[in-house]
Parts: structure tokens; C-alpha cells; sequence
């Protein structure tokens, strides 16, 4: 006898898991173009946003600690996208400054998110609806975590 709480097509995490597989598949040959992985993208996203952050920062933007932040940027330095430099202010704090390289790598990136758009199928209010539903789920699992 199934348990129906306990099938794998009733599973949300499982369809989240499998999005998540299917997203990075379409980023990694449009990545691979620009010689970056996906996580090393995502801090990109932030510095080109927002350029000269602490890593404490960069951190904070992405959720996740140093020592998963650390050696992305540690490698982007590597590819001479990003510079470190310990703060004058508090030498404690490392900021992560783009370089010129890093900054003209903006340009290549930018048909990336239509390019992964046009794979996905949504039509443009479809994008919305579900990026908002997501950024409300994400939303209430913080608020559940601090209580």
C-alpha cells in the first residue's frame, strides 16, 4: 500500500530539484562561453551590480558563507575578473573589486538571462507570477527560521 505523502510525484522539493537541474543544464554551455561556472556567475551578478563589496557582503546577497564565497572569488581572481583587497578601514574585512576584464565580461553576459528565457517557455506575466510565488515561498522559510 502507497502512502500518498510519501509518492515522489507529490514531493514539491522534487520538482525544485529537478527545475534546478534542468536551469543549470541551459546555463553551462552559456557560461562555459564567458569561462565560468555557475556559482562563479552568481557572484559576478553581484559585483556587477554592485561593485566593491565586502565578501561578508557578497555573502549576505547570496546566502551563503565564506567558505563556500571565499574560493569562487578566490578563482575569479585567478581569471583576473576580480581584484581582493583587505579594507583600510577594518582589516578584518577583504572587499572584492572588479577589474577591468571583469567589468567588459558584463557585456558578454548580458543575452544570457533572454537566452535562458527562451528556453523556459513562460510567457512574460508567467515569469512573474512564478518568480514571485517563489520569492514569497523563500520569504516565509526565512521568517520560519528566525522565529
Amino acid at each position: 500500500m502507497a502512502y500518498e505523502e510519501l509518492l515522489l510525484s507529490n514531493q514539491l522539493c522534487f520538482l525544485v530539484y529537478r527545475l534546478d537541474r534542468e536551469i543549470n543544464a541551459r546555463y553551462r554551455p552559456l557560461l562555459a562561453e564567458l569561462g565560468l561556472t555557475y556559482p562563479q556567475y552568481l557572484v559576478m551578478l553581484v559585483l556587477w551590480e554592485e561593485d566593491n563589496l565586502s565578501i561578508s557582503a557578497v555573502c549576505e546577497r547570496l546566502k551563503l558563507d565564506t567558505g563556500t564565497i571565499s574560493p569562487l572569488i578566490k578563482r575569479l581572481e585567478g581569471l583576473k575578473l576580480v581584484k581582493r583587497k583587505r579594507s583600510k578601514e577594518d582589516e578584518r574585512s577583504v572587499r572584492v573589486k572588479l577589474t577591468q576584464a571583469g567589468s567588459e565580461l558584463r557585456e558578454k553576459a548580458r543575452p544570457i538571462p533572454a537566452k535562458l528565457g527562451s528556453c523556459v517557455s513562460l510567457t512574460l506575466e508567467e515569469y512573474q507570477e512564478f518568480k514571485t510565488t517563489l520569492e514569497n515561498m523563500l520569504t516565509k522559510m526565512d521568517q520560519q527560521k528566525e522565529a
